[in-house]
This record gives C-alpha cells, sequence and structure tokens, in this order.
C-alpha cells in the first residue's frame, strides 16, 4: 500500500483498489459490498489512513535506503553480473516510481557510478547502464548536466559504433534525451565523429527502423545550434543548413551562405542546392550589404560550377546582376576581390551551354553577346589583374565555343580593335591567364584569321611564344593542345608568317614531336587528337608555298616530309590528320614537275648534225616514266615512290568525304598537265585506282567531289582502253550526263570532252580484267 484508506465498516484498502472495485460494481449493476465481508455498504466514503500511510512511508524510505545502499556497494566493475544488473534495474524502478526519486540518485553520486559500468565487459550490463542513464536524466535537467562532466558523453557516442545493434539503438535514445538540452547538443556536436555517424545511421538500410528514427530525431535536435547545422552539412545533411538560409535571422543567413561557400559539394548535390536557395542568394546578391553580397556570391561559386546547376541559376535570374556587379563603377561597386568572384562565376555559368544570344541581361534588352556588353567586357580585360582578366577571358571562351554567338564576340573584337591587346596575352607569365587567351583566339581565328596574322608577325614575339608552349616537354596539356590549334587555323598561304616560322626554326620543332608522337615517345591521352592534328595542319603550310620559297623545299628535302605526309596517311581514326596529309601531298607533288632533274643529252656529232638521218637517240634509263626525269621521293616529292599512291587510292573508299576529296586531289596530280598523263593512268591501273575513282563519280556525295571526279574521269578516258571499258557502264554515263546537265560551267565542259571520248571508243577488249 502506499494511499490506505479505511471503509465504513473498519476495513482498510488501498485507495487505488477500492476505486476500481467500487466501479466494478457500479458498471456490472451488483449491490456495493465489502471485498472481505460480502456485506452491503451504505456509503463509498473513503477516510485516510494517515497513521498506517505514515507507516508505510517510513518502512518504504528505511527500505529504499537499504536498497540503495546496497546498490552503492554493487555498482563496481568487480560485483557479480546479477548484483549489477539488479541494481541498475532497481535504480530504473526508483525513477519510474517517482521524479523526486531522481533527486535522490543525484544526491546519492549514483550517476558516476552508472557511467562507470559502461565500461563493463559484460554487454548486458552495458545495455542495461545506458537505459539506466536514460531513465535517471530523463526531463530532468540536472542530472543531464551531471551527465555532460567529463568524457560520459563521448563515452555515449562510442557505442554508436559497436557492432551490436541494442547497444547502438540504447546509445541513440540517450543521445536523443540528452540532444533535448540546448547545451548538451553543443556539447555531443563537438565530440569528433558523433555527428558523422549519426548522419550515416540516418541513411542506413541495415539498421532498425527505431533507431533510424531516433537518429534523425537527435540531429532535428541538435540543429539548435550553428555549429552542429555546419557539421550535418559537411557530412552530407545540407537540409538544415539550407533551412537557416531560406528561413533564419538575417545573422544565420549571413553565417550559413558563407559556409556553404566553403563546402566540397558533388555535383548532383549542387543542383540540389540551386534549386533550393538559388533564388535566395541571388536575392541576397542584388540587395545586400557588401558582407552578404560576398556571402551569397561565395556560395553562388561554389554551386555554378557544373552545368546543370549553373543552368539552374540561369533560370533563376542570375546574369543581371552578375553583369550589373562587373559593369558598376563608383561608389556601390564591389571591392574588387569580389568582382573577381562575380567573373569566376559568370565564367561558370557561361560554359554551361546555354543560347547567351537569347537571355536578357540589361536593361535595354542587351544579351551577353551584344557588342556593348561584349566591348565592356574587353575594356575590363584591359584594366584589371591577371585573375580576373582570365575569368574574363574565360567568359568569352564560353561565348566562343558556340556557333550561335562566335560571330557576335568576332564583331565586337574587331569594331574595339582589341586583338592586339588581347594577343599579348599570350605571353603572360600566369599559366591559367595564357590558356584562356589563347584558347579564345583559337576560336575566333577561323573567323579572323588575317587580323590575327597581322597581329603575330614581326618582331614583338607572340609567335615564337606560341612555339615555346608547344614545345614544352610535359606531356600533352590542354594548353599546348590550345597553341597549336590557334597556329593551325592562320592562313595557310600567308607567306610573311610561314617566312617567320621559317626563320624562327618552327617547323623542325613540329616535325620532331610529330615523330615522336607517332614513336610513342610523347603520350597523353586527353588532347592527343587534337594536338597531333594541329601539328600536322601547321606543318602543311610549308607546302602551300614551295613555289615561292626555296628555304621551304629545302626543309621539305632535309626532314623527307613527303615520307612522313605519307605515314601519317595510315593516322587510322584521326580523319583531319589523313586529309591534311593528302592536301600536303598534293602540294609536294604539285611541285615534282619542277624539281625533277631531266636528262642532259649529249650534243650529235659533226655528221649527224648534217644528216638527221645518221643522228641516234640515245637512250637513257632510271628515269621516272611520269615526270620524265631524275625523281625521288626525298628530293622531287614524286608520289610514284613510298607506295604513296596505293595509300592515296585506300583512302577514296573513306566515309569522310573531305578526306576522299582530299586524296582525289593527291592522286589528280598523277594526271596533270606537265605530266605523262598516259603513264599516270598506268600507275593508278597498277595501283587498282580506276574503280575506286569511277566510284566517287557515281557516289556523287559532294559538289566538290563531283567535280573533282569528273576532272579526274576524262583524264583516265583519254585512254582507249579505259574508255572502251567504261563505255559498258552505263552508270558512269548516266553520271556524266547528269553533271554535264547540272554541274557548275567549267564541270560541265569538262563532262562534255568525257562523254565525247565514250562516243569515240573503238570497239576492242580492255586490258583490265580486275574491272567489273
Amino acid at each position: 500500500m502506499r494511499d490506505p484508506v479505511t471503509l465504513e465498516n473498519g476495513q482498510t484498502f488501498e485507495r487505488e483498489a477500492i476505486e476500481k472495485w467500487f466501479k466494478e460494481c457500479k458498471e456490472s449493476g451488483r449491490k456495493l459490498v465489502c471485498p472481505l465481508t460480502q456485506k452491503e455498504l451504505k456509503s463509498t466514503d473513503l477516510n485516510p489512513s494517515i497513521a498506517l500511510r505514515n507507516t508505510i512511508e517510513e518502512w518504504t524510505a528505511r527500505n529504499e535506503a537499504v536498497q540503495l545502499d546496497m546498490a552503492c556497494r554493487s555498482l563496481n566493475l568487480g560485483s557479480p553480473e546479477s548484483d549489477v544488473m539488479h541494481s541498475l534495474k532497481y535504480i530504473q524502478y526508483m525513477c519510474h516510481k517517482s521524479r523526486s526519486n531522481k533527486h535522490v540518485v543525484r544526491n546519492a553520486d549514483l550517476i558516476p557510478m552508472i557511467v562507470e559500468m559502461l565500461k563493463s565487459t559484460s554487454r548486458r550490463v552495458r545495455c542495461i547502464a545506458l537505459e539506466t542513464l536514460q531513465t535517471v536524466v530523463e526531463d530532468d535537467a540536472d542530472n543531464k548536466a551531471i551527465l555532460a562532466e567529463g568524457d560520459t558523453v563521448r563515452t555515449i557516442v562510442k557505442f554508436l559504433s559497436h557492432e551490436q545493434s541494442i547497444e547502438r539503438e540504447e546509445a541513440v535514445s540517450l543521445l536523443l534525451e540528452l540532444s533535448k538540452s540546448e547545451a548538451l547538443c553543443e556539447k555531443i556536436g563537438s565530440i569528433n565523429g558523433a555527428i558523422l555517424i549519426l548522419v550515416g545511421m540516418t541513411s542506413s538500410k541495415s539498421e532498425n527502423l527505431s533507431t533510424v528514427e531516433k537518429a534523425d530525431k537527435t540531429l532535428e535536435n541538435l540543429e539548435k545550434c550553428e555549429n552542429n547545422v555546419r557539421q550535418m552539412a559537411e557530412n552530407g545533411r545540407l537540409k538544415p543548413l539550407l533551412n537557416q538560409i531560406l528561413e533564419g535571422p538575417p545573422e544565420t543567413k549571413l553565417s550559413m551562405a558563407s559556409y556553404l561557400g566553403e563546402l566540397v559539394l558533388n555535383n548532383d548535390v549542387k543542383v540540389h542546392v540551386a534549386r533550393a536557395v538559388g533564388s535566395s542568394l541571388i536575392n541576397i546578391m542584388r540587395s545586400g550589404n557588401v558582407q552578404s553580397r560576398e556571402a551569397a556570391l561565395k556560395a553562388l561559386n561554389q554551386i555554378s560550377s557544373y552545368e546543370a546547376s549553373a543552368k539552374v541559376l540561369i533560370e533563376a535570374g542570375i546574369l543581371p546582376p552578375l553583369v550589373k556587379d562587373l559593369f558598376t563603377v563608383g561608389s556601390n561597386q564591389l571591392p574588387m576581390r569580389l568582382k573577381e568572384v562575380s567573373a569566376t562565376i559568370l565564367s561558370n555559368v557561361v560554359n554551361s551551354g546555354n543560347d547567351f544570344d537569347l537571355i536578357p541581361v540589361g536593361p535595354d534588352h542587351q544579351t551577353l553577346v551584344s557588342e556593348d556588353i561584349v566591348q565592356n567586357l574587353l575594356h575590363l580585360i584591359s584594366n584589371t589583374g591577371p585573375a580576373i582578366e582570365c575569368k574574363l577571358l574565360q567568359v568569352l571562351v564560353g561565348l566562343t565555343s558556340s556557333p550561335s554567338t562566335v560571330l557576335n564576340v568576332v564583331a565586337a573584337i574587331k569594331s574595339s580593335g582589341a586583338i592586339i591587346s588581347l594577343v599579348q596575352f599570350i605571353e603572360a607569365p600566369q599559366r591559367d591567364l595564357r590558356v584562356a587567351s589563347i584558347k579564345l583566339l583559337q576560336n575566333v581565328s577561323p573567323h579572323m584569321g588575317e587580323e590575327l596574322a597581322d597581329a603575330l608577325r614581326g618582331t614583338v614575339g607572340q609567335l615564337g611564344s606560341l612555339f615555346k608552349v608547344v614545345a614544352e616537354n610535359v606531356g600533352i596539356t590542354e594548353e599546348q593542345a590550345a597553341a597549336v590549334g590557334l597556329l593551325a587555323e592562320l592562313p595557310e598561304r600567308d607567306l610573311g608568317l610561314t617566312r617567320q616560322m621559317l626563320d624562327e626554326s618552327a617547323f623542325p620543332l613540329i616535325i620532331s614531336i610529330v615523330v615522336k608522337i607517332r614513336q610513342g615517345e610523347i603520350r597523353g591521352a586527353r588532347f592527343m587528337t587534337p594536338f597531333l592534328e594541329g601539328l600536322v595542319r601547321v606543318l602543311a603550310r610549308v607546302t602551300f608555298v614551295l613555289a615561292e620559297e626555296p628555304d621551304a623545299i629545302n626543309l621539305s628535302r632535309e626532314h623527307n616530309l613527303a615520307a612522313l605526309f605519307i605515314e601519317l596517311l595510315q593516322s587510322n581514326g584521326l580523319d583531319n590528320v589523313q586529309m591534311v596529309s593528302a592536301m600536303a601531298l598534293e602540294n609536294l607533288s604539285q611541285e615534282s614537275k619542277n624539281l625533277t632533274r631531266l636528262p642532259e643529252l649529249p650534243p650529235p656529232a659533226f655528221c649527224a648534225s648534217i644528216f638527221s638521218c645518221l643522228s641516234k637517240q640515245p637512250v637513257i634509263t632510271g628515269l621516272c616514266r611520269l615526270h620524265r626525269g631524275t625523281c625521288s621521293l626525298k628530293d622531287s616529292f614524286c608520289l610514284l615512290e613510298g607506295q604513296a599512291v596505293e595509300k592515296l587510292v585506300a583512302l577514296l573508299d573513306h566515309t569522310n568525304e573531305k578526306v576522299v576529296e582530299a586524296a582525289l586531289a593527291a592522286i589528280s596530280t598523277l594526271l596533270d598537265d606537265g605530266v605523262a598523263i598516259e603513264q599516270g593512268v598506268a600507275v593508278l591501273c597498277a595501283a587498282e585506282g580506276i574503280r575506286p575513282i569511277l566510284d566517287v563519280l557515281l557516289e556523287k556525295r559532294t559538289e566538290n567531289l563531283r567535280r573533282r571526279a569528273v576532272w579526274a574521269v576524262e583524264r583516265l578516258l583519254r585512254t582507249e582502253d579505259i574508255a572502251y571499258e567504261v563505255s559498258g557502264d552505263p552508270n558512269v554515263s548516266t553520271a556524266l550526263v547528269d553533271a554535264f546537265q547540272h554541274a557548275d560551267y567549267r564541270t560541265r565542259q569538262i563532262a562534255e570532252r568525257a562523254l565525247k571520248h565514250v562516243d569515240k571508243i573503238p570497239n576492242f577488249s580492255g586490258i583490265f580484267p580486275n574491272m567489273g
């Protein structure tokens, strides 16, 4: 009994029990009787038995004191497990019985003793100790404060990483209770790994649902402390931080935005963050003070560095305030360090690949590629420090990487005369600045090659600087690929520029690098293809000035360029390398008829000079049947050597029509005026090249290919045997008729001659059994 009461008949009962009895009698319709005597009662009045209650309380107090004393003696690591378990269970019983008993437990210094039991070797004891601590501290701030002392909380956190799930669950339950105290929130968060483990538990599929829910609620409680919110964000739980940015007071918004800018986020998270708080950060950037704008800019810089998240920010309206921040001058302008961040964000955003010619950024509906906006960017580039210059150049790189916007930027560069200042960055000591400028110049070079050539030509040194970049022995870098790409886009027939490259010994450098790549001495998977393509294009330019520049011929002979280009024809998978190599071979072969050494015939004897019937032509052996002189691949670039013809013929079946066109152009030099055309036909026949040329005519892939094919076929049809064979192929006749009717004027004339050759064919068997 705890609250004894007496009935009218003098019988004593526990108040709770007798009240329950009365209730049952009433509900069942029975007479109200005494449970002991079964005699009917007239009244349900209950009189407290004060004397008995005092006696019970005295006895209970003495008994609890004895039990508590026994618990104190039993709670040590040397006691039997059963005694410890009994003591812990008794403490739980006391605390559940009365909240005031929690004070008794505290005053008896039992809390440190229970904590000591967490070191027990018995898993059962440890679990009951955790459970008991939860009971002791539940809804009791003083007991929680005691538990916060020393390393107790650290010990509890350690149980989160235990293998036994029951220990983890008890530890989480205890931490959940402790986390209801704001003071303890900071304590829990300060323990290394606590928040990381809790965050991991909330996403674990191996934990039971109850543990996951408790870990989640614990983290929610820990959000009361800003440091904990930061830790959660660092460990992948970003929602609390984002909520603070959206809904927190101004000071908290500022603090959290600053921290967001310091976090390293994976790309998927950047998209999520951009969607959640992008608009809020942009609003802060628009209207906040300098400190707030700085925090917002740094956060936006972080989340704009991924293409998909940058597109989200564009949709949220980031471009107008960014451009305004960059161009504003006067009292309201951003400090230069923040303009650098703005430039970085703009660079990130521009390189996401949107249609920037359609997105307004100014009050008069200007876009990023409007002439005045681009000219403002160019002005900033010329009047700021290297860091901002680099980022703004990267903005222009992004804008010139798109076919829809590159011409706008080119027009602004031309109208502002900025090409001279842009070229000067090639010699910048800062690598990032140098790379950005070279990439920009490479992007615009197809549209302003002459202006670039004029800027690079001369003694200033930028041309040499580009070749120094190409020559760096550091593998193959993006900078090298961009530099050689820029050089490759310069006008190939610019004699002055080629002479300068010859004077600066640029071509031997290019040759040595190409050879090393072919031999596997230089590797670089990512930029290998554009680098090699650029090198071959730069090297090929020397073949465009052979007629005007003796040094170009000497260089080509010294380094046996014809053999190198023949080897490059076999660069399977590198269409541009094959195409440019075939073009270079065309140029070299065109020059062969001027370089072949014609034989010197001895003067005729006296009599023979008077009587021609007495003269006899001397027989000279070893002459080139095509050029009628002494030829070699190295010295006169004759394609009859080095299996060049066979390799060019093989390219006529290429899937890329530009490669086919270049190969056919090179082959056509064997049928050109100034050579023995019938011998050229014979060479093509031996290389099984007749049918592939006819096939090019039949396929009609492009107008240029048809023009070249008609020219070549007309030359072939001058040989009667071939004309006879072709006369039996109606497809070829149809193709020639089509060219005669629909091609350009020059090609129609050639097609007409070809058709006349077919009409005059004598009827005799062909000599080309391999032609179907």
